[in-house]
């Protein structure tokens, strides 16, 4: 009932979707918070608040779908840096939830998922973690959270 499936050692898939309501009981109302690896979930929370939440909360994270290519490229090179960020897999539903990326050039991104967040900005998808790492700015930036040390 917790909804908190792990999938890798590296890989955490949450589902951010709002809980039904739990049968009435002659106990107490259960408000306590659920908790698990390191996440805790407030069954009251909406989807758009535990999002902005765990962003706030770590300083490297990914929104990922289980099948996207593009998503294991940036986990891989976040790896390769020597960055172990916070893996969420989204369900399709959940991915709605997610702010939009920065536009770049008028341009937005049609494809919200993967979004990376470093320090509780929001960097964008792959193109753009590449072009801050090919820039020499994205390994500063991650210094700069605590994500890396050098």
């Amino acid at each position: 009932m917790q909804r908190l499936r792990s999938w890798s050692s590296d890989v955490v898939q949450l589902d951010l979707s709002p809980l039904p309501p739990p049968p009435s009981s002659s106990s107490s109302s259960n408000n306590t918070p659920i908790t698990g690896a390191g996440f805790s979930i407030d069954e009251e929370e909406s989807t758009e608040a535990r999002i902005r939440r765990l962003i706030s909360e770590n300083p490297v994270i990914v929104f990922s779908r289980s099948s996207c290519c593009m998503c294991h490229v940036m986990k891989k090179l976040l790896a390769t840096i020597g960055v172990h960020p916070t893996v969420i897999e989204l369900d399709e539903h959940e991915i709605a939830s997610l702010p939009p990326p920065p536009a770049r050039d008028g341009l937005s991104s049609r494809n919200p998922a993967p979004a990376v967040f470093i320090g509780g900005t929001c960097v964008g998808g792959l193109e753009s973690l590449v072009a801050l790492h090919l820039s020499g700015h994205l390994v500063p930036k991650l210094v700069e959270v605590g994500a890396l040390w050098v």
